[in-house]
Order: C-alpha cells, then structure tokens, then sequence
C-alpha cells in the first residue's frame, strides 16, 4: 500500500519543488546531481496527484453514498416544468402506472388545487402478465391503488434507489394475495417491481421526496394494467381479469374528472371511491363514469374486436428496446429473451363493420352525438358475444374498387402491399393471388 502523504508534508514538497525552480535559474545553481533527482521527484509527485484527481472525477455515480444519492437535486428542466404548471417541488405528488405502455407518469398539484400531468417516465423493465398480482413469487406487477410514505423510501437500495409501492394493499389483503417488498427501483431488472433504470429512478425519488418533506403523509400510486380508455374496455371486454379493470377504470375516471387524490376503501370485496366534497367535482365525475359507459358500448356495437395480450414475462418501454437494439449498455436486464414474446395479441371476437374495415374502430364512433353513424345493435348480440364469430381474412381495402352483387364469393377487394412500397392498383384480385401490375410498379 502506497505510503499517504499528509497536506503538511505535501507542502513542504510542493516548496522544496519551487526551490528546485528557482535553483535552476540562479546566478550559482545547485549541484547538477541533485537538482535533477529534486526536479525527477517534483514531475513524479505532481503526475501521482493529476491522475489522482482524474480518477476521483471518473468515479461512476453509483458509487455515491446512499446519503449523496438521496439527496440528488430535480433536474432545472423538471423545475421549469413544474413553474410552466403553476406548481412547486413541495406540492403533493401523485403517481400513475401503466404495464402495458411501460411507463411512470407523475402528477402534481397545482396552485388551483387539482393535480396535473407533469411528465412521465419509461419502464425499463415489469415482469409478469396483465392483471392483478395474487401470490408471492408469482413475477406479477401489482395493479391497483396504493400508499407511499416516508418510512418506504430507500435511498440504501441495492438497486441504486427504491420506494416500496405498498403492496398488498387493503382490497388485495381481502382477498388473500400474498406477497411484499414490490418496488419502484433503479437498474432494469425486474421480479415483480418497476425497474426505472438509475437515471430515471433518480429523478423519480427526489420527486417524491420533495414533497413528502413538503408535509405530504403519503402519495397515491396507481397502478393499471393499460391507459384505461373506453376503447381500451372495449378491446378487452373478454379477457378474464376485465371485472376488475372495471373499478380500476372507474377510479380512473373519477381522478380525471375530478383532478383530486383517490379516498380509497373496500366493501364487499370490491373497490370503493369516496364521493368528492366539492358537489360541482363530484357531478363531473358522475357525468364521465356515463359517457365513458356510453363510449364503451358505442365500440362494441360498432365492431370493436376482442383481445388479450399476452406476455412471456413483461414488458420494456419500446425507447429502452430501441436503445438496446442498437448495442447499449442498460446494466442488468432480467429474462431478455422474454422480451421477444411480450404484448402479442390474441383477437378472441374478430372485428365487424367499420372497426373492421379500419383495422381498429376509428375514435370518431364514442365521441358524441353525430359525430360517426351508430347501428341499432342487433338482437342476436349477446350471443355473437358469447360465441365468437368465425375468423375472416380482412385486408387492407381502402384502394379496392367495390365488388358488384353477384360477383362470386371467392373474389375480395384486396390490394395486396409490395416492397417496393407503392399503393397497390385498383382492381379486384382473388384473396391471395398477386395482381398483374402496370410499368410503373417496377425500376
């Protein structure tokens, strides 16, 4: 082990040093011999301190105290953005999660009172499926409403920084679901947790800092399987955990028309919303839990398919996996391999009618009177629900010329895609025959 050179003893050489110097240039120099070890024993010292510094400042950031990590400042954009939003680092916080989009939105409340978007954050890593998390060990992401205090916030994480989401929460205790320690953490390897990267959970956890040191007891994290939207409903009408989306997507709701955290309980087993103690705030979010209702029901009259997506083990936000395809380095990624299998759809009920003919039912059909034509569901519709109709071979028909009545059966509208990628003629062809193409379909 080098010898430590204390700051006196450095001094004092650091002076014989610019003795040596000056030395050099007097009228009666030193002895040639020992002006040249002094001058050999100055450059040593002073490169050992160079480099000394250079690797001090090369230190990666990981190696900071959990004391330096904690208390990482939010980034001057953040702050602009927070100033631009009419609110301030102090100010309560609330959190949204989203598996399927792989992303961490964070909301803030304002000078007004409401709580505001303020930015969001990708996923780098949640394991497990859609749907609630159920057994210890199960690799699930949570999804539900939970609380995050201070005690959970835990700046010595082995995975650089972590706050515990507060699984299981009431509604999970009763109905059995097993498991703990389900965190927001830094790395991108996950096991049930929502693994943000360091960068990324560093930003994160000086957020929620700030305004749990602001007076804030506890803010809310939401956890949903995808954005909650009436098509989103819609699309996953079939899929087995939809009766439980349903209270999840009507606290959504609730949170969006009125701006205010969730009053959270459980009766029967189920998820309960206080009722807002502003009645202007509680008649909107009435009035949004009936149109989205009326949203829902206008996609699948119109056609809307019915899905599931199914995961191998999670998902990663598509900004990480573009990363990742081009050779960077994001630390450890848990089961990458999995990654190749995540969020393939399974269409259960194919779609119908203009949902059909669009590839996805055009947002126009739920967004108020006029604004798309709405058929008369028939009678027969539950039972098409019920029993899904046979598979049909749906191509893309927007350049098709329309076929006449009695042409026969085997003949469809299909222009077919090229590589050359061009739009396809209009012509009819038979269902998966190539059309005779015009010169200038070639170089």
């Amino acid at each position: 082990m080098a010898k430590r050179v204390s700051p006196i003893a450095a001094a004092k050489f650091d002076d014989r040093c610019a003795e040596s110097e000056r030395s050099r240039s007097a009228p009666y120099p030193a002895p040639l011999g020992s002006d040249m070890r002094m001058t050999f024993w100055c450059g040593f010292f002073q490169r050992a301190l160079l480099m000394g510094l250079i690797l001090l400042a090369s230190l990666p950031a990981g190696r900071a105290s959990a004391s330096e990590k904690g208390e990482l400042p939010i980034p001057a954009a953040t702050l602009a953005l927070m100033a631009a939003h009419d609110t301030t680092p102090a100010a309560p916080i609330l959190m949204r999660a989203y598996k399927k989009e792989s992303e961490i939105e964070i909301w803030k409340k304002n000078s007004a009172g409401r709580f505001v978007f303020l930015k969001s954050f990708p996923i780098c890593r949640w394991s497990g499926t859609l749907g609630p998390k159920t057994t210890q060990g199960d690799r699930q992401t949570p999804e539900g409403f939970y609380a995050v205090g201070a005690t959970q916030m835990n700046p010595n994480s082995h995975y650089y920084l972590s706050f515990d989401t507060g699984y299981p929460n009431a509604y999970d205790r009763a109905h059995g679901d097993s498991g703990s320690a389900v965190m927001v953490h830094g790395t991108c390897s996950s096991a049930g947790c929502f693994a943000m990267t360091d960068k990324g959970v560093g930003e994160i956890f000086a957020l929620a800092r700030e305004a749990l040191r602001g007076g804030q007891s506890a803010f809310q994290f939401q956890s949903y399987p995808f954005r909650m939207s009436a098509q989103n409903m819609a699309r996953y009408r079939a899929d087995a955990n939809i009766a439980f989306w349903r209270q999840l997507k009507e606290g959504s709701d609730r949170f969006e028309a009125t701006g205010e955290e969730l009053s959270v309980s459980v009766a029967a087993g189920r998820y309960a919303f206080a009722p807002s103690a502003d009645p202007v705030k509680e008649a909107a979010a009435a009035a949004r839990h009936a149109q989205e209702q009326s949203r829902i029901a206008a996609f699948i009259a119109e056609g809307s398919a019915a899905v599931r997506t199914t995961y191998s083990d999670g998902g990663q936000n598509p900004y990480f996996a573009a990363l990742l395809s081009k050779g960077a380095k994001l630390g450890e990624v848990s089961r990458p391999e999995a990654l190749a299998y995540a969020g393939i759809e399974e269409v259960v009920t194919p779609a119908r009618g203009i949902c059909a003919k669009k590839g996805r039912c055009p947002e126009a059909i739920a967004n108020g009177p006029g604004s798309a034509p709405t058929q008369a569901k028939p009678a027969d519709a539950a039972a098409q629900e019920i029993a899904p109709l046979p598979p049909r071979i749906w191509l893309a028909a927007a350049h098709a010329t329309p076929l006449p009545a009695t042409e026969p059966l085997t003949l469809a509208p299909a222009p077919l895609s090229y590589a050359l990628g061009r739009p396809a003629p209009e012509q009819t062809v038979i269902v998966g025959s190539m059309p005779i193409l015009p010169a200038v379909f070639f170089d």
